[in-house]
């Protein structure tokens, strides 16, 4: 794929099941997430937003083209982050918007959209002011029904990218929409969550047998190259658990033992600083204390060297 085509401007609505349309947006760095569409007789679903106006209107015209500008009954958020869920702001009053309890009580509790400190650069610009929450929460479980197509939503049981993850499976056509337990081709993001959940989520996620997989973040997956993703994804985490343990027992900040390792295969990945991100989640899981935000960020940045990168 050319430069040309590597930004979020680039973002396509494509078929990817029987009524099941998915949102990409490349390059999937930060902030430029997936999406998704399933259109039932009498209506639409939507999997996640996206994080400003702009895009988030980009996603919702490509939608209204392909379902006949049928309404939008449906939109579940597959957790909190912001490039999955500031776009709610722009619904219609009339979708119900489903989620996680925990992703609820994320959204409204987030102040990026309102307080954004000078962590990313060129710093984005939302267009929305206000959060929109879920109006119904799950907990374990939930189906959902839109015009004759049916769409699961599980949550793994732990904190694994979050504490509120939850995936959409339509089984009819056997699409798996993953929201950020997967990061296909992009460092994953854990700072929020749970290095050891999102390992064991992995063998859950295979459980679903899909066909397809549309991931958080990155180019949409044939179930036959999910095995490899998730190996993939397993290796990263185990080297974050490795390399935390052995920065605890030589007496390392989690900075100092991010700019010790040597990332190796995960170093073509996008987005490299989230290795300091998601050691501090290892290591205050490990210490069993709350994580500094704050101090983990201002950690990334200097990894990085200045505010991460972005194209929003």
């Amino acid at each position: 794929m050319t430069a040309e085509h590597t930004s979020p401007e680039h973002a396509t609505l494509s078929e990817v099941g029987p009524r099941v349309h998915a949102w990409v947006q490349p390059d999937g760095s930060w902030w430029i997430n997936n999406a998704g569409a399933v259109f039932g007789d009498d209506g639409v679903l939507l999997v996640d937003t996206c994080a400003t106006a702009q895009r988030t209107e980009r996603f919702l015209a490509a939608v209204r083209q392909a379902g006949g500008g049928a309404p939008i009954r449906f939109a579940v958020n597959t957790h909190l982050h912001g490039d999955h869920t500031y776009g709610n702001a722009l619904l219609p009053e009339s979708t119900v918007l489903v989620g996680h309890a925990a992703t609820r009580e994320g959204i409204l509790a987030d102040t990026l959209l309102t307080d954004l400190p000078p962590v990313w650069q060129p710093s984005p610009q939302w267009g929305i002011t206000e959060h929109r929450a879920p109006d119904v929460v799950l907990h374990d479980s939930l189906t959902l029904h839109c015009g004759g197509v049916t769409v699961e939503l599980r949550h793994p049981g732990y904190a694994a990218h979050t504490t509120g993850d939850v995936v959409a499976w339509v089984p009819e056509s056997a699409v798996l929409f993953t929201g950020d337990l997967i990061f296909h081709g992009v460092t994953p993001l854990l700072v929020m969550g749970s290095v050891e959940g999102a390992l064991r989520s992995l063998d859950w996620l295979a459980g679903f047998a899909a066909e397809t997989v549309v991931p958080g973040h990155g180019p949409v997956l044939p179930g036959a190259a999910l095995p490899r993703v998730l190996e993939d994804h397993a290796r990263y985490y185990r080297f974050v658990l490795d390399t935390a343990r052995r920065g605890r027992l030589d007496g390392l900040s989690p900075l100092e033992a991010a700019r010790r390792c040597d990332l190796g295969e995960f170093a073509a990945w996008p987005d490299q600083e989230r290795i300091v991100l998601n050691l501090h989640r290892a290591y205050a899981d490990a210490d069993e204390v709350e994580l500094d935000l704050p101090a983990a960020l201002a950690d990334a940045i200097a990894y990085h060297g200045g505010p991460l990168r972005t194209a929003v």
